[in-house]
């Protein structure tokens, strides 16, 4: 394959520092045909105006980000808009303290579309609707020169935006999205900058607000999942096909200490999930990545909040050999050797294409590789992805600084202890701060 070196460098250099990239996916995807199968089916729903809610679940390195990030540039490429964040111990779905806000803050600012797939798209997406409109009214026959052409703009505006008015908050974001507009046909940036904000979620006060724009609303850790449906039924209306949401390391909210803000964050999943299935949510899907532990754990886990338990709890027809791929929770199973072996072929080819040399690695050698890796004490239970990935540019890094060592002598002094990774804490770690 031929891969541009800045993508080649982003591709490697993440995932040898065990994360993610943002671009390149396409390159590495190896494997997880029926998982990506069963959630763009959701997307063909979510693009015809309905609404989908899913987990996805799996151990540490086991792929959920990759997963989610796989589908992220997929339903871009599908005139998606995706927005995505990690929760934290300062983000999550509700808090008192602005951990809720802080969360939506995180989605706004990563806005993405396939012409701005690394966030940042807001003004963009704004920017394009209003020039999208302006088109329409200059092709019904009144130029941008005529006397009435701002004036027919915003009442095409309006009548675009007309029916978020019955959406909870509606009037204000259409208002604000009113507002935008004449800021920018009067050339006011100050203006359209603090529209902006409010739009990212970042006006503190009222009083604040209010001095500023007019409005007598901001977003909250209250309501700020309001303002998400909002904005995927305006996107609707923009002309993009949905909005996706992607919310990863569900694990901050089981490691929360205190069992009532556990409860709330629950609630508040319960809420968007009911939302989705239910339709009181258009173009939108929701996508949530976590480990097993705090998906099932019935003590701290979402599985702790009954309500919850019981709308996601496997069928008991289901099983590891005949997953459901049409329930709410999809479980990640490990990649085959097979598959594995072709991630590292890949690996590979993108690694002596970015430094500039031949491949020579021979597919017996990596056949070799793969058996050492798995062959470890532990494995068997302990080894994910993630760390395989790693060990193999780690040795790709050393082959190609030391030609003179045999592939055999470099993977040989490799130690055949358990694996010790981070990645393999547990859950557990956290289980005696119940408060």
């Amino acid at each position: 394959m031929n891969i541009p070196k800045r993508i080649a460098s982003a591709v490697i250099n993440s995932l040898k520092g065990g994360v993610v990239p943002r671009t390149g996916l396409p390159y590495i995807t190896v494997g997880r045909e029926k998982e990506i199968e069963a959630l763009l089916r959701d997307v063909d729903i979510i693009s015809e105006g309905g609404a989908s809610f899913r987990f996805i679940v799996g151990k540490y390195g086991s792929g959920k980000s990759f997963l989610l990030q796989t589908i992220r540039s997929h339903v871009m490429d599908r005139n998606f808009v995706v927005v995505d964040a990690d929760l934290s111990p300062e983000r999550r779905l509700h808090g008192n303290k602005g951990q809720g806000l802080a969360t939506y803050r995180e989605l706004i600012t990563n806005m993405s579309t396939k012409t701005r797939p690394d966030g940042g798209a807001l003004t963009l997406v704004l920017d394009r609707w209003i020039s999208g409109i302006q088109s329409e009214v200059a092709s019904g026959g009144i130029f941008p020169d005529s006397p009435g052409f701002a004036e027919a703009v915003e009442s095409r505006i309006h009548s675009v935006i007309g029916s978020l008015n019955e959406m909870v908050h509606g009037f204000d974001f259409a208002r604000l999205l009113t507002m935008y507009y004449r800021a920018g046909i009067a050339g006011d940036d100050a203006s359209k900058a603090k529209i902006i904000r409010w739009f990212r979620g970042e006006y503190d006060t009222k009083t604040e607000a209010r001095a500023d724009l007019g409005v007598n609303i901001i977003i909250t850790d209250d309501d700020w999942y309001e303002y998400i449906k909002l904005f995927a039924a305006f996107l609707r209306r923009a002309g993009y096909s949905g909005l996706l949401v992607l919310i990863d390391e569900l694990v901050n909210i089981y490691k929360i200490p205190n069992s009532i803000t556990r409860q709330y964050n629950y609630e508040k999943i319960l809420t968007m999930y009911n939302d989705t299935l239910q339709g009181k949510a258009r173009h939108l899907g929701i996508i949530m990545g976590g480990t097993p532990q705090c998906i099932e754990d019935t003590r701290r886990g979402v599985f702790s909040y009954e309500a919850l338990r019981s709308r996601l709890a496997d069928s008991r027809f289901s099983s590891g050999s005949l997953p459901d791929m049409m329930s709410p929770i999809i479980r990640l199973v490990p990649l085959t050797y097979e598959e594995m072996l072709v991630l590292i072929e890949k690996l590979a080819d993108i690694h002596a294409q970015l430094f500039g040399y031949p491949q020579r690695i021979t597919q017996d050698e990596m056949i070799a590789f793969i058996q050492a890796e798995y062959g470890r004490i532990g494995a068997d239970s302990h080894i994910t992805p993630r760390e395989v990935i790693r060990d193999f540019i780690s040795v790709l890094d050393i082959a190609f600084q030391n030609p003179q060592s045999s592939f055999a002598e470099i993977i040989g002094t490799v130690s055949s202890a358990a694996p010790t990774s981070t990645d393999t804490d547990s859950d557990e770690d956290f289980a005696e701060f119940e408060i």
